[in-house]
């Protein structure tokens, strides 16, 4: 079952990733810094959503390559073939 996940800025600052639900604590935070902050000025927003971003972006690939390693090829047959496929980022 996967859930619904929203990408909010927080009165704090800090940007979450959390179950748009709003049920326990955030799955991902980010606090920038008050000189960041300044330098960003109203785009902090966009910089911590695509961050959030890569770093679903990595761990879908991770998870990928641990579900691959762990898959056995359906002609009974071993292969040594690791070509990496693009990611694709959002």
């Amino acid at each position: 079952m996967s859930a619904l996940l929203e990408i909010v800025e927080l009165e704090s600052g800090e940007i979450v990733l959390r179950r748009a639900e709003g049920d326990g604590s955030a799955l991902v935070e980010i606090k920038f810094s008050d000189e960041v902050r300044v330098l960003l000025s109203e785009h902090s927003l966009d910089v911590g959503k695509a961050m959030v971003s890569a770093g679903v972006q990595a761990v879908g690939e991770v998870y990928g390559h641990v579900l691959e390693a762990h898959e056995e090829p359906t002609d009974g047959s071993l292969t040594e073939d690791t070509e990496e496929v693009p990611g694709v980022l959002h």
